[in-house]
């Protein structure tokens, strides 16, 4: 039905098509008409609505493409082949399925739309149809995995940088330790996940959500006042290819040099990138609630945070929330 109701309305793009004449041409109500008009929106269809002269399609969603995709990352060693979906439950499960079936290293799994996207500790993940990069990397690190942590703080560095250059001036910050805000706003979201063999990594998945081109109708009601998306934020839509490059070119450089020179300099980079140090904030861990303030990354990439009571302590684990305002 929704497909006949697009056939139509491109058939009449240089006007407006009345909810009536939709409804008498279908044989539905009109209120069924305005149902499969939402159902294209969530698809990334756009339309002008006129209560007086009914409805004009306005815009269709950008398709990504794997030639494209290949084209802009001709240089790169990483990437090894690039899986394109139009809708999947999540990237994720798909690359997790790959992985187990021997894909190689820098295979690059990407849907235009999950409906079941999934974040830190089970949390859903908004994902709808050509606004976003919804993508999960196959990565086959020769490393202990006792270090995978490490490579989620990479992942946003190396996330955090490409998008400071693909959607400057904006300034964009790390949140300990997988967010990416702009002006406390989430617009990414990573989650790595690892299966291990004998104490050695067999593989990890690294998946990464970009909300670039999403408007504040894509968010329901409770999320707008903490999320956002690169198009809300400057004001005009991106590409998605080359966002999708930038971080992959940024990524490879990153990674290829984390595994030949160590940590280090990946510590350096993320607390210069990191908008959770230095400010008092709640530490939600497995101990319960906590005070303390962050003041860098140890060694293994653990959270230094130092209390009142004068100790300094690794966070492995924690949820970060904002202390609480004592003033009177």
């Amino acid at each position: 039905m929704s497909n006949q109701i697009l056939t139509m309305l491109e058939q009449h793009k240089e006007g407006f098509l009345s909810g009536e004449v939709l409804s008498q041409e279908l044989k539905i109500s009109r209120t069924a008409v305005w149902k499969q008009i939402k159902k294209l929106e969530s698809q990334g269809y756009q339309f002008e609505a006129s209560r007086r002269l009914g409805y004009r399609l306005i815009g269709k969603p950008s398709k990504l493409s794997v030639h494209e995709l290949m084209d802009k990352l001709s240089g790169s060693t990483l990437i090894k082949a690039i899986k394109l979906h139009d809708s999947v439950d999540s990237t994720q499960n798909i690359a997790h399925r790959l992985a187990e079936d021997d894909a190689l290293e820098g295979t690059l799994v990407i849907a235009e739309q999950q409906t079941s996207g999934r974040g830190r500790m089970g949390r859903k993940w908004i994902s709808p149809t050509g606004k976003g990069v919804w993508m999960s990397l196959v990565l086959r690190p020769k490393l202990p995995l006792q270090v995978a942590s490490q490579l989620t703080l990479l992942t946003a560095v190396a996330l955090c940088r490409a998008l400071r250059t693909v959607a400057a001036p904006l300034e964009i910050g790390i949140k300990w330790p997988n967010d990416l805000l702009i002006n406390g706003k989430k617009i990414s979201g990573i989650l790595l996940e690892s299966t291990a063999e004998e104490e050695r990594l067999k593989y990890v998945i690294a998946g990464i959500g970009i909300s670039v081109n999403l408007e504040e109708s894509d968010y329901p009601q409770e999320l707008r006042d903490i999320a956002t998306s690169l198009r809300l934020e400057l004001g005009r839509p991106l590409d998605r290819a080359e966002v999708i490059a930038s971080f992959i070119r940024e990524f490879e450089q990153l990674y290829t040099a984390y595994q030949k020179d160590g940590f280090g300099f990946i510590r350096s980079l993320w607390e210069a990138l990191s908008v959770s140090l230095h400010k008092p904030m709640q530490l939600k861990t497995a101990n319960g609630m906590q005070i303390g303030t962050p003041i860098g990354l140890d060694e293994s990439g653990a959270l230094l945070a130092t209390f009142e009571n004068g100790a300094t302590i690794p966070i492995f684990s924690a949820e970060t929330l904002p202390a609480p305002d004592n003033r009177s």
